[in-house]
């Protein structure tokens, strides 16, 4: 099923999400993933960085895993492997996620398919930077 949702329910999943965990987030400026994550939460989105190699990141505590996150996590954006991102959508479900978002260029449909089996709503192969970069003002 490699069907993404239409662009008014993109929209709807940036506006009700507060709770932001960043799987595969980088201490490093350069990288992809902490220049987004830093938008993100220059927008207002409390993010949880999720990477066992460091322990802090954007001023936030890192953590080795999802489970190991204290609070309700809404999105789950991913920038690992493909073939890391299965383990990391059932780790999402156990958590009770309501997204997982696959960065732009990060496919998986077995992940796809274990995510929405238990309900959550899935993006694959786009920068969540962008598309918030285009909501309506």
């Amino acid at each position: 099923m490699t069907d993404q949702p239409p662009e008014r329910t993109i929209e709807q999943i940036l506006k009700e999400s507060k709770t932001i965990a960043v799987v595969g987030l980088s201490a490093n400026p350069g990288r992809d993933s902490h220049q987004v994550a830093s938008y993100l939460k220059r927008n207002g989105y409390i993010i949880y960085p999720v990477n066992p190699n460091y322990e802090q990141v954007l001023g936030s505590r890192c953590y080795t895993n999802l489970s190991d996150i204290p609070d309700a996590v809404d999105l789950v954006d991913i920038f690992r492997r493909p073939e890391h991102i299965p383990q990391i959508a059932e780790e999402a479900v156990k958590i009770g996620a309501k997204v997982i978002w696959m960065q732009l260029g990060i496919r998986s449909e077995e992940a796809a398919e274990t995510a929405r089996r238990a309900g959550l709503q899935v993006i694959m192969d786009r920068c969540i930077k962008v598309e918030h970069m285009h909501l309506p003002r």
